[in-house]
């Protein structure tokens, strides 16, 4: 009989409170290809003021408006469940109540949410997921948001969409749209590794590392795990990275080219993988970067270590393309020795 998980219906083991992580810095939690973006794009200082105010004068109060008429703003009184579960979260990852953004549940059945916003940032839940999700799975969810909130995504986000929409400007330029196509893969590409570092402040918040698994099992085919071996699921991810020929590969890249996130499959082994090659651990035992020191993080050293990211995953990929290309390159490297 499959591994597969009990119904949300059955008792289950009371878990153990979470480590309470003091003074946590969202660079912590974000991937390494994400944080060094962030930490490039904080140090122009003074554009992002100037952006803060601009959309907070119109766009953002009409936002917040459009919620505050049509969802349910969730606090002490209404949806006190989910609050209870907000502050739960934000209790782990240090932040003090005054402090959270807004929150509010929005009338959708599919599972997930959403964290829009620059200078004053709501958080919104789609209903569903209130359905779909047990206690835990929810508090994984709303720190998912609650990560990209803490680590200024929207306004980042903003930031980049603004500077993409300024090379429009050589776009009658031959290499203009060569150029403009490769920042937006580049805008894309840098925004699914921001939600990898939204995984990981979920992970750091609920820190127990089935959950993670659950949820991503659960975002992919629905709320009902009672026939479902999470095992299996994991294998999937396998099959999807390794299996197939190099047009499999090349599909995989056109699929995965427009897209904000990234598969579920692939999200759930990524954040396996990190937590067991042991940064996971390593912050829950209390080695972290402090929010103190984030005004001296390097940019060089970022730079670093988003290349190494992405030099550790080509290495290790089982993707016939990136199997193809390891062999030309020792090729080549073989006939110069």
């Amino acid at each position: 009989m499959s591994d597969q998980q009990p119904s949300q219906n059955e008792t289950q083991p009371t878990p153990r409170e979470p480590v309470v992580l003091r003074g946590i810095s969202s660079r912590a939690w974000e991937h390494p290809a994400d944080r060094g973006a962030l930490v490039a794009l904080r140090e122009l200082r003074g554009f992002d003021v100037v952006l803060r105010k601009f959309s907070g004068m119109l766009s953002e109060r009409a936002i917040r408006l459009a919620f505050l008429g049509s969802a349910i703003k969730v606090d002490r009184h209404q949806y006190s469940r989910v609050y209870d579960a907000y502050l739960k979260v934000a209790s782990v990852l240090d932040v003090d109540e005054s402090d959270l953004p807004e929150l509010y549940i929005a009338r959708n059945p599919d599972l997930g949410g959403m964290c829009i916003g620059i200078d004053k940032t709501i958080i919104v839940l789609n209903s569903g997921s209130l359905d779909m999700l047990d206690e835990v799975e929810l508090r994984f969810l709303i720190a998912h948001e609650l990560g990209h909130a803490l680590s200024g995504h929207g306004l980042y986000r903003t930031l980049l969409m603004v500077l993409l929409r300024l090379t429009t400007s050589v776009a009658w330029i031959p290499v203009g749209v060569v150029g403009l196509r490769v920042i937006t893969a580049a805008l894309q590409e840098w925004q699914r590794k921001s939600e990898l570092s939204a995984d990981r402040a979920g992970a750091l918040a609920v820190q127990d590392p089935a959950v993670n698994i659950r949820f991503m099992a659960k975002l992919a085919g629905g709320g009902d795990l009672s026939d479902v071996d999470t095992a299996a699921f994991l294998e999937q991810a396998k099959e999807f990275e390794a299996g197939g020929d190099l047009r499999d590969s090349f599909l995989k890249l056109m699929l995965l080219e427009p897209r904000s996130h990234d598969f579920a499959v692939a999200r759930a082994a990524a954040l396996k993988q990190w937590v067991d090659e042991g940064d996971y651990r390593e912050v829950l035992a209390g080695d972290y970067p402090r929010r103190e020191d984030d005004a001296d993080a390097s940019i060089s050293e970022e730079a670093k270590a988003a290349a190494k990211s992405y030099k550790d995953v080509f290495e290790t990929s089982g993707d016939p393309l990136a199997k193809l290309l390891r062999k030309f390159r020792d090729g080549a490297t073989g006939s110069r020795g």
